[in-house]
């Protein structure tokens, strides 16, 4: 059974982030940046569609799709490249699966208790980031 992902999120950590980016191979300024930002997420799960919005002082994200169905995502203003994404569950974790340009690109987004987890991975590299419900 798919948990419950609606709320505020704000980031209380990051581990690998900067590694992660160069896994991405995303320009030392703005890795530089993008390291000290602490990002919230301001998602909403209705069903199958979900939006989630990554909000920061240097740059916002908007993801918004339906569980299960394949869409072409433009990361224009995260690394510039374009890939076929994919997010499914996996029991409670939500998983996504993006094919381009860099293997084992994806992310997946679980709960536990007041914290949302999220593990992104790219090349081979892990970051994991942690968010406490407000």
């Amino acid at each position: 059974m798919p948990v419950d992902l609606n709320g505020y999120w704000k980031m209380i950590s990051s581990d690998n982030f900067e590694e992660y980016l160069k896994a991405l191979d995303v320009n030392v300024a703005i890795r530089k940046i993008a390291t000290l930002l602490k990002p919230d997420k301001d998602i909403s799960h209705d069903g199958d569609h979900i939006v989630i919005k990554t909000l920061s002082t240097f740059k916002n994200y908007n993801m918004d799709f339906h569980v299960g169905k394949e869409f072409e995502e433009d990361l224009s203003g995260v690394d510039d490249r374009k890939c076929m994404t994919t997010i499914s569950w996996d029991g409670d974790k939500l998983v996504c699966v993006q094919k381009g340009e860099i293997e084992g690109r994806g992310w997946t987004h679980s709960v536990d208790g007041d914290e949302l987890h999220l593990e992104l991975r790219a090349g081979g590299v892990v970051s994991k980031q942690v968010f406490k419900k407000s």
